[in-house]
């Protein structure tokens, strides 16, 4: 395997990681800790920043494989256009369902549930494009 490869392998581990611990170690341990409107401040505060950091990876990813594997930047470019969707679009709307929600308005919690499952849904496919990268660089 070239030094390149392994470097992209590298960052697309880094990743995905970043994306489980948070997923299955930072979220549920936020709930469990921390009354449910101090998870949700926290949270709020959180995801700009994990979006930004999932965003700079996959592009700085990107640009690295543009000389390895075309195929692995497009993915790259795919799964960072995702992060730019889910922090600017996604994630206000989900906010604003939650505030709708808290203050009684009819049809909010149905629309953060489905918004949130949306988020949810984008994060799980972003973590597939990356591990097919990171299949397609160990295969290649």
């Amino acid at each position: 395997m070239a030094l390149q490869s392994g470097i992209l392998i590298w960052l697309v581990g880094a990743l995905v990681g970043s994306m489980l611990f948070f997923a299955f170690t930072v979220a549920p341990t936020v709930f469990r800790a921390l009354p449910a409107e101090h998870a949700g401040s926290f949270l709020r505060a959180f995801f700009p920043n994990y979006y930004l950091w999932g965003l700079i990876v996959a592009l700085i990813t990107a640009a690295l494989a543009m000389a390895t594997s075309a195929t692995v930047a497009v993915a790259c470019l795919l799964v960072a256009l995702l992060f730019v969707f889910a922090r600017q679009s996604l994630m206000p709307r989900i906010n604003l369902a939650r505030d709708q929600e808290s203050e009684g308005i009819a049809g909010a919690t149905k629309r953060f549930k489905v918004l949130h499952l949306w988020s949810v849904l984008i994060n799980g496919f972003q973590m597939l494009v990356l591990l097919a990268a990171a299949g397609l660089l160990l295969w290649s």
